[in-house]
């Protein structure tokens, strides 16, 4: 007889049915009971000691029970207080669970990060914890920020699927959350920030140009620029650096201002101080770039070196544009050939983005690539001097900058360019990406989405051969 059976016969018209032998069992016990109590009884009462005994019991079981309650608040685990107790227990719940529910969510589950104001009072944030774990979701970290008359708090939410942005602000704010941002994680979020903040430091040690990229990642979506130095900046911009909502600006190391805006989220004074610290950190250290350097093969079997420069290889690309024709100038700067020397500091300079040359066994440069830093966008450029085009030269620095800008976390890359530099419109093809034209009196504006990547295969001697692509710079 299966269990379910067995329940069926045991119950009728929904109320149990007590058996016969179980009746007798219990009478049985009571009467024993009855009987050795009044023994126990007659022995105290007669005896000669019978009323000594009786007080020493009750002493007895006084000092038990005292014991007992020691004991349990000793090791007792303590009591959180309101905020800490409901972020604890949304913590430690499985993911989608609430108080009252012991089945998991279905699904692993949506990553969100958001970010809200509470009021700075005792209870307020256990109250957002509590909504949060009513409506199934699991916090993964928090981190607060101080305000003058509240607390912005600031989560990594996993949440059910279903669960959308817009019904997940509203039960925010029905807990009291105000100014209520929120966006889709992905995996990289889940490591702690102090783990990512160092991370972030370490990656701009290495690296001058890694800067505004620290910046907008440490920050969020936000716009990074460098503005050029001017007399009046020292006035303007303190030391300290300014924060003003939803703009913070900061001396640039080396002279200028690093303008920072994120329109959609004011910063707090804990972001500011977090970005000053970076960028204290990179004016100390100073000029640097990776020296690492690649040998590449040519078809004709001629080797170049691509490596990256800085404002250090000034002379030397100045060099390159005075053996350039006037054409392929042209077609680099959209604009007269006699100001092409003036951008190249900016150019060169890490501080607005990244530059890769390619030079022959002698020194000459005789390629440049740029990857710069445009706001919260990012261009490709080439250049290539007329001896050395249709090699396959300006296809290497173009795939090789794509990269950069794939492990920098950008999303696109733009060209712009005129619709007749075929060249650099077959190289922006030949990097098998999804690729949106836009023309606007003659001007090309070619935009790569950066979905995949291809990425050059060295051979067993550590060289990169590479094809006949055709490119004019």
């Amino acid at each position: 007889m299966t269990p379910e059976n067995s329940q069926t016969m045991r119950a009728r018209h929904g109320r149990p049915v007590h058996h016969w032998r179980r009746d007798l069992v219990e009478l049985a016990a009571l009467f024993t009971a009855v009987a050795v109590a009044d023994a126990v009884a007659n022995l105290i009462g007669h005896g000669p000691d019978g009323p000594a005994l009786l007080v020493a019991s009750a002493i007895a079981l006084a000092a038990t029970a005292g014991f007992h309650t020691w004991w349990s608040r000793r090791h007792a685990p303590p009591v959180p207080d309101s905020d800490t107790g409901a972020r604890s227990a949304a913590a430690a719940r499985p993911t989608g669970q609430s108080d009252d529910e012991s089945a998991p969510a279905e699904g692993p589950g949506a990553l969100w990060r958001m970010r809200t104001t509470v009021r700075d009072e005792p209870g307020s944030l256990a109250v957002l914890c509590t909504a949060l774990a009513e409506a199934r979701v699991d916090i993964l970290s928090l981190q607060t920020h101080p305000l003058g008359d509240g607390t912005v708090d600031e989560f990594l939410l996993r949440a059910p699927q279903a669960l959308t942005a817009t019904e997940l602000t509203r039960t925010v704010a029905r807990a009291g959350g105000a100014a209520t941002w929120v966006e889709r994680a992905d995996a990289h979020d889940l490591v702690d920030a102090p783990t990512r903040i160092l991370a972030l430091a370490t990656r701009t040690a290495l690296d001058t140009a890694e800067l505004p990229l620290a910046l907008r990642q440490l920050l969020g979506r936000c716009t990074v620029r460098s503005l050029p130095g001017k007399p009046s900046d020292a006035e303007v911009v303190p030391v300290e650096g300014v924060l003003e909502d939803t703009v913070m600006r900061l001396r640039a190391p080396g002279g200028g201002v690093l303008s920072v805006e994120r329109p959609y989220l004011p910063f707090t004074p804990t972001e500011f101080a977090r970005a000053r610290a970076l960028v204290e950190l990179d004016g100390r250290l100073g000029p640097r770039i990776p020296r690492g350097r690649d040998v590449l093969t040519l078809p004709e079997g001629n080797d170049i070196t691509v490596r990256r420069v800085d404002t250090g290889d000034l002379e030397a690309a100045r060099a390159m544009h005075e053996r350039c024709s006037p054409d392929t100038l042209a077609l680099r700067y959209h604009g007269p050939v006699s100001d092409a020397d003036r951008y190249l500091n900016h150019l060169l300079s890490p501080r607005f983005g990244r530059t890769l040359a390619a030079q022959t066994t002698s020194g000459r440069v005789v390629g440049l690539g740029h990857l710069l830093w445009d706001g919260d966008e990012t261009e490709v450029a080439l250049l290539i001097e007329d001896d050395w085009q249709r090699r396959g030269i300006g296809a290497e620095l173009l795939g090789r900058l794509v990269a950069l800008a794939v492990e920098a976390g950008c999303e696109s890359v733009y060209a712009v360019t005129r619709s007749s530099n075929t060249g650099m419109v077959a190289a922006m093809r030949g990097l098998g990406l999804p690729l949106d034209y836009q023309i606007e009196e003659g001007t090309l504006v070619i935009t790569a989405r950066l979905d995949a990547v291809p990425v050059p295969v060295p051979h067993e001697d550590g060289r990169v051969r590479l094809g006949g692509a055709a490119e004019h710079g």
